[in-house]
Order: C-alpha cells, then structure tokens, then sequence
C-alpha cells in the first residue's frame, strides 16, 4: 500500500462552502475499483480532498495489490473520523455503497451514520436542461466548466492497466492509475460552484425591483409583461438565459432577470359553494342567494360550477397551480390559473420574491 499526497496552494473554490460546513470539516471522496459490486471486484485506490493550514490538499490510498484493500479502508476510515460533511459525485448511488460493502466483506466497524453528505449529481441533474446540458456526467459539467484533464485513460482501460499492474508494477501505469483519480478529486473541487443552481431553485431569491414593460411580439401584437431583477443566492457559474412556461430568465453572477407575461383582460372567479347562488343570465354573473332574492325569478337560475362566477377586468400574472389566492380563469374549463395584480401587491416586494422563487421551481419542473 502507498499514499500519495499533493497541495494546491493557488487554487480556491468558487463557491461559498460555509454554507455547508466550515471549510476544515468538509471531505471530498472519490473511490476507483474493478467492477461495479464490491463482491466481484476490488477496490484499488481512495481519494479525499480537504482543506488544511490554507490550502486545499488531495491524499490518496493506493492498493498495490488486491490484499491490500482492507489496508486502504483502514487508513481511509480513520483519516475520514475528523470530518463532518462528505462531498461526492454520484457517490449515494456507488462509491458510498461500495465502501459500505467492502467493509461488510472484511467486519470492519465502519459507517457513514455519523456524516453529512451532498451528492453533486443528485444536486445539479435536476436542472440539467436548465443547464443546456446533454447529460450530468462528471467530465461533461467538466468541460462545460472549462476544466482540462490530464489523465487519457476512461474507466473500462483503468481497470485493465490496474490488472496489468499487479501482475507486472510499473511506476508508469500506477502513474496514470493516480492520475485518474486525481483529476476526478480535482474536477469535484472546480465543478462545485455548480451548485449555485441547486441554491437558485432551492434557496429564497430576492426581487430588488418590479416594472411592467410593453413590447411589441414577433407577430406584431402589442404585449405587456412583468419584469423583475433578482438578487440570486449564490453567484452562477455560468451565464445562462431559457423560456419556459412563456416565462422567461437569465442568470449572470448574482443577477437574474425574470420576465413574465401580464395579461390584461376580463377573467372570471369562481365559487366553489355554487349551491348558494343564482345565476342572472342577463348579467352573465352570479350573486349569493342572501342577496339576490329580490331578483325575478325568470331572470335567475340556480347556480352550476360552470357559472357560479363574477367578471372582472384587470390586470393578471400567471401561476399554474394556486399559488395565491383568490385565483381567476378564462372559463370554467381551462386549467390555467390567474392572480391579479392589485395596487397593493405593486408595491410589495417579499411577495414578489417569493412569485419568483415559485416560477423558477415551475421552469425547473417543466423539462
């Protein structure tokens, strides 16, 4: 067995990890094996990245030989116990099992009870499409990052070259077998400010300012829509902008822009105790019985669902399901759900904030 150790004294994350933990409690892992199922497999080699005495540093535990991995596990475990957080890629769904496994295999006393722990795919692959990426592949939010690997080996010749190297070591292949691992500690470490978009979708935003815009569309008609800038949570990585649900976002540092469409029309409210009402068809509106009974009788009718109803002309923001209350629709039938905007909500930015958090959750969801 062997440990290789390496410091980058240049290097920061640019991402505000204190929100996770303090830095010095924080243990990034990444683990390399010959298969997928610790019973049909080895574990050959650890890697853990943290921060000490000012810089970041990644140690790694190698297994010169097969017999050796219970070693590693030893050493890995008892470097671990003084962290509280585990950042891993993947990790709930492999190396964190893995790990597991092996240590049932060899009745080591270990677990991860004790431990936090953020999965950076199960944070980022939500919003992928958001992302405009194909797939949530460590090396493709890599290269979507800019970030350059050193190492030229994938996975399936990884295991080969370490078959190769217990039969036959070779400071050469144990080389490119660190390497590997190395770049992938490495590329946790750079593609960790990707998650100021989990923070995006899951963490408050706030609406520094709201104003209707009139605009004319791309058919010509004259169009009006809300737009608020935001003050995003976490700086985003990237620039980024999509169209979802006819809204609209883009996203630069700790900016955001969020247009949405206001409608300007008569909608109708709705009652949901119908039974209570009449409905004046002269009118085409209904009125509670407790008011309405000095009305003839030939100009009334009980009230259905489908009419139990008062008009009204003002201006409407969207939501998709009852985000506030009261809501209006266009009929009885149409599944998309209004708010108006009232003088007093003109002027109240905490709702604002928290409508803008809603449509971002919505755009996630709607890929």
């Amino acid at each position: 067995m062997r440990t290789n150790n390496q410091a980058y004294k240049n290097f920061t994350i640019q991402y505000p990890i204190e929100r996770i933990a303090p830095m010095d409690k924080v243990l990034f892992v990444d683990i390399e094996t010959t298969g997928f199922t610790a019973k049909n497999s080895y574990l050959y080699l650890i890697g853990a990245a943290f921060y000490q005495s000012g810089h970041w540093r990644i140690r790694q535990w190698f297994a010169d030989k097969p017999e050796e991995e219970v070693l590693i596990l030893k050493e890995f475990f008892a470097f671990a116990s003084q962290y509280t957080h585990l950042i891993h890629f993947n990790g709930n769904n492999f190396d964190l099992p893995y790990l597991l496994q092996k240590c049932g295999q060899y009745e080591l006393p270990y677990t991860f009870d004790d431990y936090e722990g953020i999965d950076i795919y199960k944070r980022v692959v939500p919003y992928k499409f958001f992302l405009h990426s194909p797939n949530c592949k460590q090396k493709t939010l890599e290269e979507l990052m800019g970030v350059n690997r050193e190492d030229v080996y994938n996975g399936r010749e990884l295991i080969g070259l370490y078959h190769e190297y217990v039969e036959k070591p070779q400071e050469d292949a144990c080389h490119f077998l660190l390497l590997h691992n190395m770049d992938d500690m490495k590329g946790m470490l750079q593609i960790l400010p990707l998650l100021a978009f989990y923070d995006l979708f899951n963490c408050p935003v706030k609406a520094r300012k709201v104003q209707s815009n009139s605009f004319v569309d791309y058919h010509g008609h004259n169009r009006k829509e809300l737009l608020m800038k935001l003050e995003l949570p976490s700086s985003l990585p990237l620039t980024i902008s999509t169209l979802s649900n006819s809204c609209y976002f883009s996203g630069e540092g700790t900016e955001g822009i969020l247009k949405v469409p206001l409608y300007e029309e008569e909608m109708k409210y709705f009652y949901s105790n119908y039974r209570d009402y009449y409905y004046l068809p002269a009118e085409d509106t209904a009125l509670h019985k407790s008011v309405s009974s000095f009305v003839d009788k030939e100009h009334r009718v009980q009230a259905n669902a489908a009419n139990c109803y008062t008009r009204k002309y003002a201006a409407y923001l969207p939501q998709w399901d009852v985000f506030t209350e009261p809501f209006f629709k266009r009929d009885y039938k149409s599944k998309e759900l209004f708010f108006e905007l009232t003088d007093e909500l003109k002027t109240d930015r905490l709702f604002f904030s928290r409508y803008a958090q809603y449509l971002l959750r919505k755009m996630a969801k709607t890929y």
